[in-house]
């Protein structure tokens, strides 16, 4: 793996007042805005916490954030938890990606991947609601020479959400021609190629779209579910209950409790999960988060509540059900981190008071 570009950078930050402060787990602390990765990356080498979990208030700083660690820590250290893009009740599937990247993040957390180190997250997406078991759910795992047969493998694939169809252009597809299976795995750059010579996995390769043609070998690859909420058994069960409990919903409940996979059925995933699971939940008590602005996260997180219901009030009459009846997919601030046991470190732009101790930084003209 690599040196990232700028790894000796964090540790010449380690004596820095803030930076000390963050890690003997103070409170607060102020970091200004430009400075915060470089201030995320010092503590997280100098205290070896594992992973660190920033919250942002917005999707946009999440990803400036993320970025902006990369050249420190690494590619692999650094993982995004993105929301998704859809509106609560919408009846349309988030981005394929997008549920990808998510249970990628919770599978390297309960396998205790020491090679993350950082998570970055806007707020709506750590009070988003976990859909069943999805912190359970195990990628598929291939390497050339191995055994695997390929209707076990293309059924696997067909129940982690994947479309069969007769050519692979885009994520969530697969595609079988003979001993040859091309998938677009949910948080690949590109498709893959699986050649078998009988139940041996002869070649793996990634290929172009518009071509079809093979570009690279590769040693492995590791396929993620093309969605978050999958038609297991218990969801099955849940959705056959709720055909006479929510009957207002009937043709969804039925279309799920038959094992369908349809676009939109993650808008559903509030009424089949059996808890109120947050990403927070999964953290070991190890790690650390990092409040970005507490004041503008707390007033986020409210906001989307506050939408949310809304959302209820103008769709309740129109489905035939009462508001309350329509479970929400937003949970309240303060459940965030009522179940872990990760230390909270508030980050602030500048000092609220004079005793509050500020990462020293200033910018200069590019």
């Amino acid at each position: 793996m690599p040196t990232p570009p700028l790894h000796a950078l964090p540790a010449l930050l380690f004596e820095d007042p803030a930076v000390m402060a963050a890690a003997a787990a103070a409170e607060l602390v102020s970091v200004p805005d430009a400075a915060r990765p470089l201030f995320i990356a010092a503590l997280n080498r100098l205290t070896g916490r594992r992973p660190l979990l920033v919250a942002a208030p917005t999707a946009a700083e999440a990803e400036r954030i993320a970025g902006d660690l990369i050249p420190l820590l690494g590619a692999e250290a650094v993982e995004l938890f993105p929301a998704w893009e859809t509106l609560p009740f919408e009846r349309v599937s988030p981005n394929l990606e997008t549920m990808g990247r998510r249970l990628r993040v919770m599978w390297r957390l309960r396998t205790d991947d020491e090679t993350l180190s950082v998570i970055v997250a806007p707020v709506r997406a750590l009070v988003q609601r976990l859909g069943p078991h999805v912190e359970d759910v195990e990628p598929i795992i291939l390497s050339a020479g191995e055994q695997i047969d390929r209707d076990a493998l293309v059924q696997s694939l067909v129940e982690a959400g994947y479309r069969r169809e007769y050519q692979v252009e885009a994520r969530g597809e697969v595609a079988v021609r003979g001993s040859i299976v091309d998938v677009y795995p949910s948080t690949a750059d590109h498709p893959v190629r699986i050649d078998l010579w009988g139940d041996e996995v002869e070649r793996l390769s990634g290929f172009s779209v518009t071509d079809q043609r093979s570009t690279r070998d590769l040693e492995t690859v590791t396929i993620f579910p093309a969605r978050e909420l999958l038609p297991t058994p218990e969801v099955r069960e849940r959705a056959r209950l709720l055909i006479s409990e929510a009957p207002w919903g009937r043709e969804q409940w039925e279309r799920l409790s038959e094992g369908q996979t349809f676009d939109g059925m993650e808008s559903w995933l509030p009424w089949l999960s059996g808890d109120d699971h947050l990403l927070t939940d999964l953290l070991p008590a190890r790690s650390q988060v990092l409040l970005l602005e507490p004041r503008r996260l707390r007033d986020r997180a409210g906001d989307l509540l506050a939408d949310e219901d809304a959302l209820a009030g103008v769709l309740a009459g129109t489905w035939g059900a009462e508001p309350d009846a329509l479970a929400r997919l937003t949970l309240n601030f303060d459940r965030l981190l009522s179940n872990s046991k990760a230390m909270v470190t508030n980050i602030l732009g500048s000092p609220d008071r004079p005793e509050t101790l500020h990462f020293a930084a200033s910018a200069f003209d590019p």
